[in-house]
């Protein structure tokens, strides 16, 4: 393990079904994802010392692979249309376990705890699960960050998963090609995989 998980925060991997036998690096500095993102050949410094990705093939969402489980909470509260896209509970189901089965098969993961909403009252507690740390680095700066006290009890509400280098069958995954993501709300959790952009994870929780 790097940085310091709690046996709850390993429990709560488990119980998502990633196993903590891996290097979970878990709420690592910006420093420390920069670097580890160079050294892995994954990204640069530009010449003010600003990292620099490549995602790869997608640079921007893919809205047309964006889709919600139509399920008892989603039938009649969403308006569906072309770009709320429904997909049946079983190919989320379906994608979740082959997702975390891909990442149990990685030498490294990232894990973030993060918030969404500066108002306590709406405040969500959001579990980002990455594949690479310059994706994780994105989580950083993008929510909001719990103190070290808050992170010792923290029970994530959300969960999203990202994985680039997972694709998609269509065929037998009910998306429309190799890119998706899948947001579930009645399990609180948004699937992400086939694409590197990580504008994804923005807009899977806002």
């Amino acid at each position: 393990m790097t940085e310091s998980m709690t046996q709850l925060n390993l429990q709560q991997l488990t119980a998502l079904g990633l196993k903590p036998m891996h290097h979970v690096h878990y709420q690592l500095s910006p420093e420390a994802l920069t670097e580890q993102t160079v050294f892995r050949g994954q990204g640069v410094l530009n010449n003010t010392g600003a990292l620099c990705i490549e995602t790869g093939e997608f640079t921007g969402r893919s809205p047309q692979d964006k889709f919600i489980v139509k399920d008892a909470i989603t039938a009649a509260t969403v308006h569906w249309n072309n770009f709320n896209i429904a997909i049946e509970e079983k190919y989320f189901f379906q994608l979740r376990d082959k997702m975390l089965s891909y990442l149990n098969g990685k030498e490294d993961i990232w894990v973030r705890d993060a918030y969404a909403c500066a108002d306590p009252v709406y405040r969500m507690n959001i579990r980002v699960i990455n594949e690479n740390p310059w994706s994780n680095l994105f989580a950083y700066n993008m929510f909001l960050r719990p103190t070290e006290q808050e992170l010792e009890n923290f029970i994530p509400e959300w969960h999203i998963i990202q994985a680039p280098g997972f694709k998609a069958d269509p065929a037998v995954d009910g998306t429309r090609q190799h890119n998706f993501a899948v947001v579930s709300f009645t399990h609180k959790t948004i699937l992400i995989g086939g694409t590197g952009y990580t504008g994804e994870m923005k807009k899977g929780i806002f």
